[in-house]
């Protein structure tokens, strides 16, 4: 049981290790021996784990979906409404602090790691899109009248509006401070209609 209990708490030190280094030093920076260092251990235990920068990649990606999708979960399971489920989901995916700027920041970065690279391209589709159906599901929770058409429709605007705020806030945040970010998506939900009932902030 010990050698399992420290194989896990190896794992989960250099799983660590992968998102510090490309949440604090970036795409170009990812490689073997800066995982190794920040881990505090030798290139050899990581390539056991990790044979090449690749495979850091997808396991940063990999993470990334993890985290988002168990904070989504979470808050979704603890909204009263459909509405207050939808904008807390949408929310949680704007970079509003140090955590979800880090999240957007690896986003980006695998983006580009995957241009040309069909294997990557396909782990970030097939995430993505588990991403939209989530979205596209609590749309239609908000919104049970609404056709198919314009449920997707809206989904995907709301998705294009968060992903691309993030994105924005994680590379310029004087230019998109959290408060202004949140402003953009009440505006877009009010918009829609999709206003959360209580009238309040989660």
């Amino acid at each position: 049981m010990s050698r399992l209990v420290d194989k896990s708490a190896q794992q989960m030190r250099l799983s660590q290790a992968v998102w510090q280094v490309l949440a604090t030093q970036g795409l170009e920076r990812l490689t073997i021996r800066a995982v190794a260092a920040t881990a505090g251990c030798t290139t050899g235990l990581v390539m056991h784990r990790f044979p090449n920068r690749r495979a850091l990649l997808m396991h940063a990606r990999q993470l990334l979906h993890e985290r988002t999708r168990a904070r989504a979960e979470s808050l979704e399971a603890n909204s009263a409404t459909p509405q207050m489920a939808l904008h807390a989901v949408l929310q949680q995916g704007l970079a509003l602090n140090k955590e979800t700027t880090a999240e957007s920041t690896v986003w980006l970065g695998f983006l580009a790691a995957a241009v040309g690279d069909e294997e990557l391209t396909v782990l970030h589709r097939t995430n993505n899109h588990a991403w939209r159906r989530r979205v596209t599901r609590l749309v239609s929770a908000a919104s049970p009248g609404w056709p198919d058409y314009q449920t997707t429709t809206v989904a995907l605007a709301l998705v294009a509006l968060v992903e691309g705020t993030a994105a924005l806030a994680s590379s310029d945040p004087a230019g998109y401070p959290p408060a202004t970010q949140e402003a953009m998506l009440d505006t877009a939900l009010t918009a829609l209609g999709l206003t959360w009932s209580s009238g309040q902030r989660e």
